[in-house]
């Protein structure tokens, strides 16, 4: 498949489609962003401003106790030059644990601070007559690298349906920082993995894999006993639902 991305194109169509939106679902309504310190919260942040003015653009900095990479989100809301307040949910996530009363499992455990963020940035939000502005990508859409109703939940997907080299091409051509749009991912948690190491494969061989079919070749990096291929598959296809809406009986 001979596949070809025009970011300037896309990206001028993607300024636009933000300011339409907003025409249609929040005249003089702001943008509330989460601001990680990577590549999608830096880029969405710069393209909303670009839609509607910084003016209209809020960055909410949510810190889970200590995040060893919170200069970058603060440098990014200076260089676009948009407002910003900083939470810190460490307290709200433990005083919820507490609360609870039984140890959480694994999966709660890791879930629990995005949606505490959720919850953070749509009260910020509907105090401040905003929209919350999502910053997913259709890699990590495409393997359900995202919590849902944590960090997937958003009024509005800029670009939902961009890939993370797509993303990466926008990031370059808006002229952004170079190591906020070519930032390694990862969690952001202290001597934590990154998103390829904990994937075993990259999103380079993800993107090709989803825009032209392009199968990724040999065994996982971090599992010697599982294609790469097969990896990707398993991980869709576990988390398709997360992108479906609630299904409801029918009567």
């Amino acid at each position: 498949m001979d596949y070809k991305f025009d970011v300037e194109k896309v990206t001028n169509s993607i300024i636009e489609w933000i300011r339409n939106w907003f025409d249609e679902n929040g005249p003089n309504c702001n943008c509330c962003v989460a601001i990680s310190g990577g590549k999608d919260s830096s880029i969405i942040a710069e393209l909303c401003a670009r839609a509607l003015g910084p003016d209209r653009v809020l960055g909410v900095l949510m810190p889970n106790g200590i995040q060893k990479d919170i200069n970058d989100s603060i440098e990014v809301c200076k260089y676009i030059g948009i407002r910003y307040i900083t939470v810190n949910i460490a307290p709200a996530v433990e005083a919820l644990k507490k609360e609870i009363g039984f140890d959480l499992s694994s999966q709660s455990e890791t879930n629990l601070p995005a949606r505490v963020r959720m919850t953070t940035l749509y009260a910020i939000s509907q105090s401040n007559n905003g929209r919350v502005v999502g910053t997913c990508n259709a890699s990590e859409n495409y393997v359900g690298y995202f919590t849902r109703y944590g960090d997937g939940a958003s009024d509005v997907e800029p670009i939902g349906n961009l890939t993370v080299s797509e993303v990466i091409e926008i990031g370059d051509f808006l002229g952004l920082p170079h190591h906020l749009v070519h930032k390694t991912p990862d969690d952001g948690l202290p001597n934590s993995n990154t998103d390829e190491e904990k994937f075993g494969f990259t999103y380079s061989e993800l993107d090709k894999y989803i825009r032209e079919g392009v199968e990724p070749e040999g065994m996982c990096n971090n599992d010697q006993s599982v294609t790469k291929l097969d990896k990707i598959k398993s991980m869709h296809e576990k988390s398709v639902f997360k992108l479906e809406p609630v299904q409801m009986f029918i009567l």
